[in-house]
């Protein structure tokens, strides 16, 4: 979806831009000012999808009169969150530093650890991460404490992140040979969080760990270090190929050497509603993971991939397009999860019990096993190409 600017000629628009006012210490009075967004957005005119141009408009100046100006609540304790997914150009990078970004702008700490060598989510943050910078790779490989490594992004104050050089690329290699190579993130870590306990600073409400696109010891380290996992998923054929095997790799962390972590959160980008494949696909996972799949999904923006080549995040590039609108929308879900809620599926194990949905001339039955295609085997039916659009 192509996103349109905010006419300022138009004082509907121009109503939806006007920065919310804030009650003592801050915060905002909420009784009023929920009161003036309902006003705002019952205001809004009806569309339905005969005007998809409009619909789109429409539900974004709704995100916009909902979202800007609040302030999230914070957690009882540090959330410690890994974005994990074996494949490659899902949005793993892409979700952990926007994610970061709309936590951290709307009144939270966080601190975004780059655990992976290509430093993507450094260059995205506007963080140092040239060779020789201290890095994840000191902390990992020599043992440097992480606060050595910390460092805050120039575009917003309370987003820090530990970047990845060059270095990081034969961490793999070197970790092989060290002692608990399994745990030196985890420990470099708490050490870090008691540490600003000790010298009086604000605690960090969110550590997000991006991840490299496969199951290596960096990985292993990111998911022995958080106590959650957030997945993103491509809305295309290939992104549902492997999940069960990354489930099985989480649950064998769990098993050995993290028994806190689990899945928490599965988030849907590269979204696009026109496509049969992309709502497939979007079904899919709602039906397995109804309680972790966010209500939010990632469209396809232009906004959200031109950022990085300023140093930014969408959200502080364009905070009010249609993608920082979502991302935001998505950071507000996550607050408002419980780091551990005693009703979650065991996710691990989901995937070899639940029977076979019904496809497109695919058999269904109770007792049905599936394989590492199971998701990707039930989209569409056998026969259905990826290239099949519309």
């Amino acid at each position: 979806m192509t996103e349109s600017p905010v006419d300022p000629s138009n004082a509907q628009d121009r109503a939806t831009a006007v920065p919310l006012s804030q009650g003592g210490g801050g915060m905002p009075s909420f009784g009023v000012e929920d009161d003036r967004r309902a006003a705002l957005m019952a205001s809004l005119p009806e569309t339905d999808e005969s005007t998809p141009l409009a619909a789109q408009l429409a539900e974004d100046a709704r995100r916009r009169i909902d979202l800007q100006g609040r302030r999230f609540p914070r957690p009882a304790s540090t959330r410690i969150i890994t974005v994990a997914n074996q494949k490659g150009g899902v949005g793993k990078t892409t979700t952990t530093v926007n994610l970061a970004a709309g936590l951290a702008m709307s009144g939270l700490n966080v601190l975004v650890i780059d655990n992976d060598p290509q430093g993507n989510a450094s260059t995205a943050l506007g963080v140092e991460h040239r060779a020789g910078t201290p890095s994840v790779y000191e902390v990992l490989v020599d043992g440097d404490p992480l606060a050595t490594a910390v460092q805050q992004c120039p575009d917003i104050p309370t987003l820090w992140c530990v970047p990845a050089t060059i270095d990081l690329s034969g961490a793999e290699i070197e970790l092989v040979s060290l002692v608990s190579r399994e745990t030196r993130l985890r420990r470099a870590l708490d050490e870090y969080l008691d540490s600003r306990e000790r010298d009086g600073l604000e605690p960090i409400d969110y550590v997000l760990v991006d991840c490299p696109p496969s199951l290596g010891l960096l990985t292993v380290n990111a998911f022995v270090v958080g106590r959650e996992v957030l997945i993103p998923i491509q809305c295309e054929y290939y992104a549902l190929e492997g999940l069960s095997q990354l489930l099985k790799t989480i649950e064998l962390i769990k098993s050995h050497l993290n028994p806190g972590l689990h899945v928490s959160t599965i988030l849907l980008t590269m979204y696009d509603g026109r496509t049969n494949l992309a709502q497939q696909v979007a079904a899919e996972v709602r039906e397995h993971f109804p309680d972790q799949t966010l209500r939010t999904t990632v469209p396809r923006s232009v906004r959200i991939s031109e950022a990085p080549s300023h140093g930014q995040t969408v959200m502080t590039y364009d905070p009010g397009s249609t993608g920082a609108l979502a991302y935001l929308e998505a950071a507000r879900e996550v607050t408002q999860r419980s780091a551990n809620r005693s009703h979650d599926h065991d996710l691990e194990n989901l995937p070899q019990n639940v029977p076979t949905p019904a496809a497109q001339g695919a058999p269904t039955g109770s007792n049905a096993v599936r394989t590492d295609h199971e998701f990707a085997g039930t989209i569409g039916g056998p026969g259905m190409r990826q290239e099949e659009q519309r």
